[in-house]
Formats: C-alpha cells, sequence, structure tokens
C-alpha cells in the first residue's frame, strides 16, 4: 500500500504538460480507486502494469473499473482499464 501511494506521488511529480493544472490530494487512506474518483471530468493518465498509458478524461469511475474518455492519440475512442492494473496515476498539478 505504501509503495502504490508512493508511485502515484512519485508520477505526479513527473507528469508530463497539460493544459489543464488539477489539485492533487493524497490521505493515509487513499486508494487507486479514491485517487481516481476524485479526478472524475479530469484529465489523468493511468500507466498499467504491462507499461501502456492512456491519458483522457476519467468518465466513470465503478470499484473494478475506470471508465477514460476522449483518449489522447485515439479522439473517436474510450477505454475502461481495470483498476486492478493500474500502477500509476499522473495528474497535471503545475500549469
Amino acid at each position: 500500500m505504501r509503495f502504490t501511494i508512493a508511485t502515484l506521488l512519485l508520477a505526479a511529480l513527473l507528469a508530463g504538460p497539460s493544459a489543464f493544472a488539477q489539485e492533487l490530494k493524497v490521505a493515509s487512506t487513499a486508494t487507486v480507486e479514491s485517487l481516481v474518483t476524485a479526478q472524475k471530468g479530469k484529465r489523468i493518465t493511468v500507466r498499467t502494469r504491462s507499461g501502456q498509458e492512456l491519458t483522457g478524461v476519467v468518465r466513470e469511475v465503478t470499484p473494478r473499473f475506470v471508465h477514460i474518455g476522449a483518449l489522447a492519440g485515439r479522439e473517436f475512442f474510450d477505454a475502461v482499464v481495470s483498476l486492478d492494473s493500474v500502477e500509476a496515476v499522473i495528474v497535471r498539478t503545475k500549469e
């Protein structure tokens, strides 16, 4: 659990340029689900265990999946990603 939170914090610090800066707050009880839910309607990047990164707008979050719309580079596509496979959540925090 500590490794996951540390990975998420590191990923947030290393996030690449984006058009929208967002606030990222991580509580000691945070989970991947709660972090992604807090970004609903905003642009994020998720890195999966396979190493693939998907950037888009969080449309919906369930206890098992996150629906990401308006995928970068694939504007006509959405993705549904298993929260169990998410290794990092990357959020642009400064403009």
